[in-house]
């Protein structure tokens, strides 16, 4: 079970919420955007934290600053879409902080196009990362976290998917359908977790700020990126950062199986 303590400030008037002291959190995609933050957020909560993601030169930044603020972090350079790679990052998470509890597996990519065009490299990439690289992590981190589970009463696995997952976006069929997946897929597993005290969340986000969108190469999908980025105050990193804090530090007996966060003015 996380156990809730107050850190205060010399001057006493401030006091900082550290609910997720003595908790190791996994975080894929950490390397910037939505991982990044949520990385820096609960190590601000007291997690200990293993980020993963292929860029090491970013890990080993985002280390850096966790580190000098306090906290305790390793970086693993890894890509999800390789099994054997994505166990050794289990392993070593295992060996160097004693297994995960907290899982947020983040790591995604979107690449819209119009399915006419056949893009056939795209559809097969966020295939690779967002479905099979999810499974690759789930793999491999949910015995630590049944394990974790049984010796502390509770442990979490929150999967990033998208309000795409439900909304429907012209030229954007595969990246959705993958989406889908992540969220009934964590629907599903629930089943098998849940018993066993691992709850599992599907995070589906609204719009977001993020890296996300340089990726994109179809015309008409950056047009309308950039459109709704003109017209409406897109969420922020640390806003779903806030929301996988929030999720970890419920009570044990409590599990949004699925949380949708928008921005306030988007309306699909």
């Amino acid at each position: 079970m996380s156990t809730n303590t107050n850190t205060s400030t010399n001057a006493g008037t401030k006091t900082k919420s550290r609910s997720l002291d003595g908790r190791v959190a996994v975080i894929t995609g950490g390397s910037s955007g939505i991982g990044s933050a949520t990385a820096e957020h609960l190590a601000e909560l007291g997690a200990s934290v293993a980020v993963i993601a292929r860029r090491a030169d970013r890990l080993d930044d985002l280390v850096a600053r966790i580190t000098k603020n306090g906290g305790t972090a390793i970086a693993i350079a890894a890509d999800v879409t390789d099994p054997e790679a994505v166990q050794a990052a289990a392993d070593r998470v295992e060996a160097e902080l004693g297994g995960a509890d907290l899982l947020f597996n983040n790591a995604g990519v979107m690449l819209p196009a119009p399915i006419e065009e056949r893009t056939t490299e795209l559809w097969q990439r966020q295939i690779d990362i967002n479905i099979s690289g999810l499974m690759h992590v789930i793999g491999a981190f949910v015995p630590q976290l049944v394990r974790a589970a049984e010796e502390r009463g509770v442990a979490d696995l929150i999967n990033t998917s998208s309000i795409a997952a439900q909304n429907i976006f012209q030229n954007f069929a595969v990246y959705t359908g993958t989406k889908a997946y992540v969220s009934h897929m964590s629907r599903n597993l629930r089943t098998e977790l849940g018993p066993k005290n691992v709850r599992v969340s599907a995070l589906e986000p609204g719009l977001v700020r993020t890296e996300l969108q340089s990726h994109v190469t179809d015309d008409g999908a950056l047009e309308w990126l950039d459109g709704v980025r003109e017209s409406l105050e897109w969420l922020t990193p640390e806003d779903v950062a806030g929301a996988v804090g929030y999720l970890a530090g419920l009570p044990a007996r409590v599990n949004f199986q699925q949380l949708t966060l928008m921005p306030t003015g988007q309306l699909g």
